[in-house]
């Protein structure tokens, strides 16, 4: 993998009316045609995504939407789609046509924006029609609490002075936070099970993989790569200890079994949970889990869609081991991808994947909504070490993580 993932740009999503001109916005932005524009309104169905380098920022991605006043049931999905869209942005660019103005509609979604304390910048586009009075001008500012801007596309006005009051105004520097490198310094060692099993790519590790050796890498210490069965000898060769342990979940048996008590040992899957959420409130998801009764429902979902495998671990596995757990009886549904369920009331907890397809801001969101609707939530790796007994070690390294373990009572 050549390129940043997705889920670490910074995301930056054009909205605004049908027609308004955000396809051809984000074609100038990135001097590319990556939309297909049109004067006919609501040509933009699906949102269309585009990264690039805009520095000092470096990578982001400017992600195009449908009009948000979109109309018809197909026109409800499209705007659906859109708001998934903004769950996820880091800054929001909102357009409107120059000669329709800024109007309530404009002015209600930018009060949304402030709400999500989603940084913003207004553009009024298609400038070559004419351009706002210096009285309107003046008033837009007094009534728009956020940065104006004024663009054409037709003749490049405003697109370089657009790009620095996103690079100006946007929050950036702290778009996620390390995986491992608070956890290691500079030097130390750092061994990753890695198993090569059917589902990863032939020729390439998975991403949590690839992000975890670049974490490492970054923070001037050694990345150590092993298959769960060398991983004794590997421990054996080493002149010292690891700082720690880093193994997919599914080999936390072996891999738990094969390290030392002393050397501190966690999941790739526990490690993104930590990046992009609340790893406490994914304790408390564990136990739920335990109070399970006949008819409860339980939601499996992943932040990514792929080729299901036979022994597949979000369709076989989990409902598997939770069945294990709280008997038979239990009623399994299933998300994938950008799709989140609106409504999760009727589930008792969400099993989570790591997410390490979906950025920080969706992650988050996924847990606040949980949170705030009595819908407890947990994580793929937490639920492997519980169930193998190991969940307490696995939470050595996270102190907050381990406390919320202790008060909950679980081994």
């Amino acid at each position: 993998m050549n390129e940043t993932p997705m889920a670490s740009r910074m995301a930056i999503g054009l909205f605004g009316k049908r027609n308004a001109g955000k396809s051809s916005l984000i074609n100038a932005l990135t001097d590319q045609s990556v939309a297909v524009i049109s004067d006919v309104a609501g040509t933009t169905t699906d949102p269309v995504y585009k990264t690039m380098e805009l520095l000092p920022i470096g990578p982001v991605v400017f992600i195009d939407t449908a009009g948000l006043d979109d109309s018809g049931e197909l026109g409800l999905l499209r705007i659906e789609k859109t708001y998934e869209v903004l769950r996820k942005c880091h800054f929001a660019i909102v357009v409107a046509d120059v000669e329709t103005g800024m109007t309530d509609f404009e002015k209600d979604f930018i009060e949304q924006l402030d709400q999500r304390k989603i940084p913003s910048v207004f553009v009024l586009n298609k400038c070559d029609k004419g351009v706002p009075s210096a009285e309107e001008i003046a008033a837009l500012k007094k009534s728009v609490k956020i940065p104006l801007s004024f663009t054409s596309v037709y003749d490049g006005t405003g697109i370089k002075a657009l790009k620095k009051k996103i690079i100006d105004h946007a929050n950036y520097e702290d778009v996620e936070p390390a995986l491992v490198g608070d956890l290691i310094d500079s030097g130390d060692v750092a061994v990753l099970v890695t198993p090569i099993d059917k589902s990863a790519p032939k020729g390439r590790l998975i991403l949590p993989q690839q992000q975890t050796i670049r974490d490492i890498i970054e923070k001037d210490a050694v990345a150590m790569i092993t298959k769960e069965h060398e991983l004794r000898h590997t421990l054996e060769s080493l002149s010292q200890p690891p700082a720690i342990v880093i193994t997919d979940s599914q080999a936390f048996l072996k891999v738990s079994a094969d390290t030392p008590p002393g050397i501190p040992l966690t999941s790739f899957s526990i490690l993104f949970a930590r990046q992009k959420t609340d790893l406490a409130e994914m304790v408390r998801g564990i136990k739920r889990i335990e109070r399970l009764v006949p008819g409860d429902k339980v939601l499996i979902v992943e932040g990514c869609t792929h080729h299901r495998q036979a022994d597949d671990i979000g369709k076989v596995k989990i409902p598997r081991w939770i069945r294990q757990i709280a008997g038979g009886d239990i009623e399994f549904h299933w998300a994938a991808g950008a799709h989140y369920p609106k409504e999760i009331e009727d589930y008792a907890v969400i099993v989570h994947c790591g997410g390490c397809m979906l950025n920080r801001r969706e992650m988050q969101y996924r847990t606040r909504t949980a949170r705030q609707k009595g819908v407890y939530i947990t994580n793929y790796g937490m639920l492997i070490a519980y169930v193998q007994g190991i969940l307490s070690r696995a939470l050595e390294p996270f102190p907050a993580a381990k406390l919320a373990l202790e008060e909950n009572d679980l081994a």
